[in-house]
């Protein structure tokens, strides 16, 4: 009886292992605008549900080992109290991915929205159903629907970067919550004409038939590219560079791409660095490339790559 007792245990454990969670985040809440209007619990206690409910719950049926978790970062700033207990805020997303044959891990999404509202109180659940997005209290709910939408896009392109359309089943989660969305009052971003920067919007990019090329982007710039910048530099600073001019493609043929100028935050030190010992020729196509896709950044660029 005792052997059977300790080989269930073993399983169980062993079943536990091999459905390990996909993602290692940190929570980080910054409330200093309303501390003095709050219980100061309050945003204790919603850190430390939401860290468990992004790291503990399951959210692909793959299985990741502890080093192969997803890094990122979830950073909320409370901007003010709308009435009681439901929040204003801006939300920010980090996530990286490692490269391999080195220490260097490379940014993959560094995005921020500032189109997040919510209600939270002591003691409520923290409660997210794929089938029925929106709840039974829409403010309560755009809490862990946004969440969530994030966590599916972080995962589309983690996996993107792996291996080619590898993010579809991901991405196409996120598009679920955008069509089954809460909706009430002050809920926004969940619309195409929710602001020229929204969730509909992104996700769209990622969906849509017409941005297909921007999975080959993903898997050739980091698969392809800095993957390979160990063993193959000259291949992999090739690969790179044709994944940023179909970058441009893109934008060229949809100037309303929203995905484009996100997949280039937080580039410019990690081009510069990949591209500083380039020859003169590569270097002329890529500045003419990036003053399309990164104009904003495109001195920094001139300036050391020129």
């Amino acid at each position: 009886m005792l052997r059977k007792y300790i080989l269930i245990v073993v399983l169980i454990l062993i079943s536990g292992a091999l459905l390990s969670q996909e993602l290692a985040a940190t929570v980080s809440i910054q409330s200093s605008k309303v501390d003095n209007q709050v219980d100061p619990k309050t945003f204790v206690q919603l850190q430390s549900q939401l860290k468990d409910f992004i790291n503990q719950r399951k959210w692909t049926a793959e299985s990741y080992g502890n080093e192969e978790k997803i890094d990122c970062n979830f950073y909320i700033t409370i901007e003010s109290i709308v009435s009681l207990g439901v929040y204003e805020a801006k939300l920010s997303i980090v996530s990286n991915r490692p490269v391999y044959n080195s220490a260097y891990t490379t940014p993959l999404l560094n995005m921020h929205d500032a189109n997040f509202i919510f209600k939270y109180q002591l003691s409520q659940p923290i409660e997210f159903n794929e089938n029925r997005v929106q709840g039974s209290d829409p403010l309560a709910a755009n809490l862990t629907a946004t969440l969530a939408y994030y966590i599916y896009v972080i995962l589309g392109l983690d996996y993107d970067s792996y291996s080619l359309q590898g993010g579809k089943p991901y991405f196409n989660k996120a598009l679920n919550i955008v069509n089954n969305a809460p909706e009430g009052s002050g809920i926004s971003g969940w619309k195409s004409y929710d602001g020229q920067r929204n969730r509909y919007l992104l996700i769209d990019n990622f969906t849509q038939s017409g941005f297909d090329k921007l999975h080959s982007v993903l898997y050739s710039y980091y698969r392809e590219g800095l993957d390979q910048l160990v063993e193959k530099p000259a291949v992999a600073k090739a690969a790179i560079l044709n994944s940023l001019m179909s970058m441009q493609e893109v934008l060229e043929a949809s100037s309303n791409t929203m995905a484009v100028p996100i997949l280039m935050q937080g580039k410019v030190t990690e081009i510069i660095g990949i591209f500083g010992n380039a020859d003169k020729s590569m270097k002329k196509q890529l500045i003419t490339t990036l003053s399309a896709i990164d104009i904003t950044n495109i001195n920094k660029y001139k300036e050391k790559l020129e």
